[in-house]
């Protein structure tokens, strides 16, 4: 029997997988008697039952066995109780200033002071699309490409994985890389199995003769067939192929014994043998599932071995499993102190497959798929969508600190986006059109930005303007992104904003002052419209309307004000105000640089782990928002603080049942 039988085993771990959860149950009895009739009294008319608004409903939460399930609906009840936010001021059944004290006060003492960081209970999870690509093309020595005729100008995706294996939904934390409630179905094992089939194929190509010998280990001539592989040939690659696979050192003894059949076959025989093996590694669940050979006592929380550290740490920064030399400083214990962590750290951020931290988590975080609706030319949103992951992958391995995502004097761009650049542009080589070809999408260049002050930082990038055209669509993208702000969708009955009468002398801002005149708008529109106005500068291509150049689009939409009526002055919430938009980048790097600090942690954390942070994180994320913060840490900083965490270097084993 081979040592990866297939069906059997996957069938048996998800069943196994999908039986582990984790939760934090804690008695209340402070809540039944105090918290309960002041919910019941004045928040459940709106927030239960039939009438559910703001995505909040009291009558599912209220009931739950687990309040740290719920933790981040409870964190939204103290933020707007706290601003004064609920309920609306209209209302006339309002909960008195103790009343309120008194709900905040069980919060803070229930999900603050009295949550201790403890890690998460191990779950196995699946391999994401991306994650499987990098990690067969890693073993084999080459990616599974199909045959595809395309423009110049065309961007196609080339990859047979990508484009048989489903996209994979985000999980709760938001992340595609969070599978661990999307396990290995039939139908995907089936699109698994045939990948590995054509993989294999492929392996004994005359092709790919080179990355056959790699695995093999010695020189194959020229004229070699498949067919003529000896026996030794055929249990050396299995042995490669099993400790790629698996991602950690197997026992040669264990292996051997396992390959024990192909023993005597040769010819055809043993060709057909050995395919068979090869086949059951690349299907088997130790490679299709991260954490499924993770060492350590069942029941109690420990820190992880190196081997399973080394896994996490390269497909949280590469998205792709660990190289010969992360595996060799695992082996060596070298990268379970910080000297040798921080060391990996460094080399791994100067390798190409960094790439795809910015090309997935920076794509994911800031939602850059929406810029592919900001332009009709293919070539211009590539070049659009280019710049905010040239800048990510600058700052994510140059070192860089982290705010310097807001403020920065550096830009990528090349001759597609460099109108938007018309002081600097002059830093650009000259582009020269190659004959036959009407536009072509080349790599963007790195400019310093000195005269064209107007940008600088991901807010004023063109592409993410446009991409977010009109204030209310920049302000909630701010909040939410930026700020780690949670905004409910708007009520169904709220009613839009009403388009100009051909005789009104009312601006846009005029009309939407109408618009949040209504209590229920005006909750969620005070902390989205002034971030949202102070970018009325930028017109919906994301040009600077303020420009001596300035050309206005063809098409002009109802929000782009004159440029004689641009109002971006606004005051947020919590009192400060501004007159323009470099005015409000001010407020973002003083006052509110600890809540854009902090969500970044938060959205890296999550990244890095794969899953939905729980309330047990707390701690962790308020420890590295304090580091990164005080010390002004760069982007390498906080991936270091991350890989030392608690949550990411430990796990709690479950039980083994009897």
């Amino acid at each position: 029997m081979s040592l990866f039988s297939n069906r059997i085993r996957i069938q048996t771990f998800i069943a196994v997988s999908s039986a582990l959860t984790g939760g934090l149950v804690l008695a209340d009895p402070e809540f039944d008697s105090s918290i309960r009739p002041l919910i019941e009294d004045y928040c459940i008319t709106c927030h239960g039952g039939e009438k559910v608004k703001g995505e909040v409903d009291f009558s599912e939460i209220m009931e739950a066995d687990n309040f740290s399930d719920h933790f981040e609906i409870w964190e939204t009840v103290a933020d707007v109780l706290d601003f004064g936010d609920m309920p609306p001021e209209d209302e006339e059944h309002r909960p008195s200033s103790d009343e309120v004290q008194q709900i905040l006060s069980w919060y803070e003492d229930r999900f603050v002071h009295s949550v201790e960081a403890r890690a998460a209970d191990f779950r196995p999870r699946r391999l994401s699309a991306s994650e499987y690509r990098n990690t067969l093309r890693s073993v084999l020595g080459f990616d599974l490409e199909t045959t595809i005729m395309g423009a110049e100008q065309t961007v196609t995706e080339r990859s047979l994985v990508l484009k048989l294996l489903p996209d994979d939904p985000p999980g709760e934390s938001g992340y595609m890389n969070d599978t661990r409630n999307a396990p290995l179905s039939s139908h995907l094992w089936e699109q698994h199995a045939y990948i590995a089939d054509r993989a294999i194929v492929e392996l004994f190509s005359s092709e790919r003769r080179q990355a056959l010998a790699q695995l093999i280990g010695e020189e194959l001539p020229g004229d070699f067939q498949a067919g003529e592989m000896t026996n030794g040939q055929a249990s050396s690659l299995l042995l490669h192929l099993c400790k790629l696979a698996n991602r950690r050192p197997i026992p040669e003894s264990s292996l051997h014994s396992a390959f024990a059949s192909l023993q005597g076959l040769s010819g055809e025989t043993l060709l057909n043998a050995t395919k068979r093996e090869i086949k059951a590694i690349l299907v088997s669940p130790s490679f299709l599932y991260r954490g499924l050979l993770v060492e350590g006592e069942p029941g109690e929380q420990q820190r992880v071995d190196a081997f399973e550290l080394a896994e996490r740490l390269s497909y949280f920064l590469w998205e792709d499993m660990p190289d010969a030399s992360l595996m060799e400083a695992a082996e060596s214990g070298e990268l379970l102190n910080r000297d040798g962590l921080a060391s990996q750290i460094d080399r791994m951020l100067a390798s190409s497959k960094a790439l795809n931290l910015s090309e997935s988590f920076g794509h994911q975080w800031l939602g850059l798929a929406d810029i592919d609706s900001a332009a009709d030319d293919a070539t211009t949103r590539g070049s659009l969508r280019g710049q905010p992951l040239d800048f990510l992958h600058y700052l994510f391995t140059e070192d860089r600190p982290v705010m310097e995502l807001i403020d920065s004097d550096v830009a990528f761009t090349s001759y597609l986006t460099a109108k938007f650049y018309p002081e600097d542009r002059e830093q650009l080589s000259k582009y020269v059109k190659p004959k036959g070809i009407e536009r072509q999408l080349v790599p963007n260049e790195r400019i310093k930005i000195e005269k064209d002050q107007e940008r600088g930082g991901i807010l004023t990038m063109p592409g993410i303007l446009a991409m977010n055209r009109g204030p209310i669509l920049r302000g909630t993208w701010m909040l939410r992104r930026i700020l780690g702000e949670r905004l409910g969708e708007p009520p169904a009955d709220v009613p839009p904003i009403q388009a100009t009468a051909p005789d009104s002398k009312l601006s846009f801002r005029d009309r939407f002052d109408q618009h949040r005149a209504d209590s229920t708008c005006a909750r969620c529109h005070d902390r989205i419209d002034p971030l949202g106005f102070a970018l009325q500068e930028y017109d919906d291509d994301g040009a600077y309307k303020l420009a001596a150049n300035y050309k206005p689009p063809r098409r002009v939409s109802d929000h782009d004000e004159p440029i004689n009526e641009i109002d971006t002055s606004g005051t947020m919430p919590t009192g400060e105000s501004f007159a323009n938009f470099q005015e409000l980048k001010d407020i973002l790097l003083t006052s509110k640089r600890e809540d854009i600090i902090r969500n970044i942690v938060e959205q890296v954390l999550s990244y890095a782990l794969c899953r939905k942070l729980e309330v047990y994180d707390r701690a962790t994320v308020d420890d590295i928002t304090k580091t990164i913060d005080q010390s002004d840490g760069s982007w390498e900083d906080l991936f270091l603080e991350v890989a030392l965490s608690l949550p990411f270097q430990e796990t709690r084993l479950p039980e083994i049942a009897n």
